[in-house]
């Protein structure tokens, strides 16, 4: 039973940082392409960041140069460290796993898998 469970999520002010978590269980990371998404409250779902199971990142123009996607595949978590937020950061965020990692760069959310239940983000 694969399970994917974020946390991290909070209030801070503009300019401030947060570090997301997603730990995996029935599933090992390394073997996957991992993304971190994101749903503000009247907008569709969007990519943010995401890693090739080789490793290889990619980020949406929005976050480039402020979030940081790792993963400590010994510990099966997943991290987005998120720097400088803004107010339009707010949203909902979920990361998800994918064991095709067809179309990862363009963040394809058919494409993955397995889902979180979501962290809330408030910059305010």
């Amino acid at each position: 039973h694969v399970q994917l469970v974020e946390s991290g999520g909070g209030l801070v002010q503009p300019g401030g940082s947060l570090r997301l978590s997603c730990a995996a269980s029935g599933l090992t990371t390394s073997n996957y392409c991992m993304g971190w998404f994101r749903q503000a409250p009247t907008k569709e779902r969007e990519g943010v960041a995401s890693m090739h199971r080789n490793g290889i990142t990619t980020y949406a123009d929005s976050v480039k140069g402020r979030f940081t996607i790792s993963k400590d595949n010994n510990k099966n978590i997943l991290y987005l460290q998120m720097n400088s937020l803004k107010s339009e950061d707010y949203a909902m965020y979920y990361c998800a796993a994918a064991d095709s990692c067809v179309g990862w760069t363009r963040f394809i959310q058919d494409v993955y898998n397995y889902w979180g239940q979501g962290t809330q983000v408030t910059v305010s």
